[in-house]
């Protein structure tokens, strides 16, 4: 008799999950790898955060660059403390980088990790972010930004002990990078392509 009870609740819990599960389905849809065209509402929220293909190919408006600029401190936050951290790896900014500058950073990760080296990094802020150049080759619109930052930063061996940098010293940073961006992709992804020296 215990058994039939059993079996009752869980055709019964069955049941009930089945229900919810339809429920949700109705009310969120389902994903089917193609997601139609989003409501004009998302679209003008998105735009404020990425500079579309088309606009880049027609005008790389104020408006625009303001809006790219805003992308780009992000993503030289990441990538400076990714590439600055001390378990040697590129996790964080792998999906801002393009293939060459991927294999630069990796390639002096590993160097400094054969050496038993690690870096300590405390990330003050960016003073200044300023587009130099933009243009359009080929298929692709590529962006020079100079930036300015503040940052703290070491090097240390095993031992711990500092062979380069000070981990007290606030130390102003001079970059400029190279972004691009396919203009026929429809990734909102910018890829730092370029480290100018």
């Amino acid at each position: 008799m215990n058994y039939s009870f059993e079996y009752m609740d869980i055709i019964l819990l069955a049941m009930i999950a089945g229900f919810i599960f339809l429920r949700l389905r109705g009310i969120l849809g389902k994903k089917t790898g193609f997601e139609g065209k989003v409501s004009s509402q998302f679209e003008k929220k998105f735009e404020k955060f990425n500079v579309k293909p088309k606009a880049l190919n027609e005008n790389f408006d104020e408006e625009a660059q303001k809006n790219f600029l805003q992308g780009a401190k992000i993503a030289y936050e990441t990538i400076i403390t990714d590439f600055s951290d001390s378990d040697n790896k590129l996790t964080a900014s792998k999906p801002l980088l393009g293939k060459k500058i991927y294999n630069q950073f990796k390639e002096a990760l590993k160097e400094r990790e054969e050496k038993g080296n690690y870096a300590e990094i405390t990330f003050i802020g960016i003073k200044s972010a300023i587009i130099k150049t933009h243009k359009k080759v080929e298929n692709t619109f590529e962006v020079t930004v100079d930036f300015v930052s503040e940052i703290i930063t070491c090097i240390k061996d095993r031992e711990k002990k500092i062979i380069s940098g000070d981990e007290k010293k606030i130390k102003t940073v001079y970059d400029t990078w190279v972004f691009s961006k396919d203009i026929k992709s429809n990734n909102p992804n910018w890829l730092l392509i370029d480290t100018i020296t």
